[in-house]
């Protein structure tokens, strides 16, 4: 049986650690061909334990000559691009907003939104060649709702939601589906506890406000980039899917009790 990405060439970023690893080896046993990029030197090496033609790339996503680069190279591999994960992505710092720095915000912005941007615009400009492909964006659950000590963070990654559903317009009439993942609190990446433990430990607690209960594995997001960079969404586009366990629905019948999430961030790649 043919997998449900069969034959897609597919670019994911901040494919070397956290989410991006997972969709790695997830779309990988679905038929994708990748193209792993990663700022951090170790994509070649997840590149080579999928079970799939995979190739490594080392980029930058807020460089645009990178991502330029980056596309090129997928082309020149698979003659084509059919899916981009642009999930790459910077935590940055918690902080009150007048403690917050202009570097942060420079450094926060450039990766997260511009990163995004030129993931869209390079992959769109692929896409126009062949007749169409998906994108799917990976933003947070802090840029549907606010996130006390995320402001700096929370805008760009409100931002991308706007990018994600203006773009969507852009090229809907050109077979081009543009939607984005909004992860909650998820045990990767900046998890400090998630560097020793695979998944929460049974005495870890949940962070208070989170409906389900649980926390979020790499694996739930994952599986939502798999439906969206599939043919099982090809009648969505311009969504912000939410994969943070109810938090964002549940916001505003928790009233002034509810006590946000304070003390990490949870959504890094």
């Amino acid at each position: 049986m043919a997998g449900r990405l069969e034959g897609k060439a597919t670019i994911i970023t901040g494919g070397a650690s956290g989410m991006g690893k997972a969709m790695a080896h997830l779309f990988a046993a679905e038929g994708a061909k990748l193209i792993l990029a990663d700022i951090s030197g170790k994509q070649d090496e997840v590149a080579a334990s999928v079970n799939t033609e995979a190739y490594g790339f080392q980029a930058d996503i807020s460089n645009e000559d990178d991502v330029k680069a980056l596309v090129a190279f997928a082309e020149e591999k698979f003659g084509r691009l059919d899916v981009l994960c642009n999930n790459a992505g910077f935590g940055g710092g918690m902080a009150p907003l007048h403690e917050q720095t202009t570097e942060l915000w420079d450094k926060v912005h450039s990766t997260n939104i511009k990163g995004a941007f030129f993931g869209i615009k390079y992959g769109v400009i692929s896409m126009l060649k062949t007749g169409g492909g998906a994108i799917v964006n990976t933003t947070s659950a802090s840029g549907v709702v606010g996130w006390k000590h995320h402001s700096v963070y929370g805008a760009a990654k409100a931002g991308v939601n706007q990018l994600t559903k203006t773009a969507a317009l852009d090229y809907s009439d050109k077979n081009i589906r543009i939607n984005a993942i909004a992860p909650g609190t998820i045990w990767t990446g900046l998890v400090e506890a998630s560097k020793t433990h695979a998944e929460p430990p049974a005495d870890f607690p949940v962070l208070a406000g989170i409906p389900l209960g649980r926390w979020g594995l790499a694996e739930d997001i994952a599986n939502a980039a798999l439906f969206l960079a599939s043919d099982e969404s090809k009648y969505i586009t311009g969504v912000i899917l939410p994969v943070d366990g109810g938090y964002s629905i549940g916001f505003s019948g928790m009233g002034a009790e509810r006590p946000g999430i304070v003390s990490v961030n949870t959504d890094g790649t």
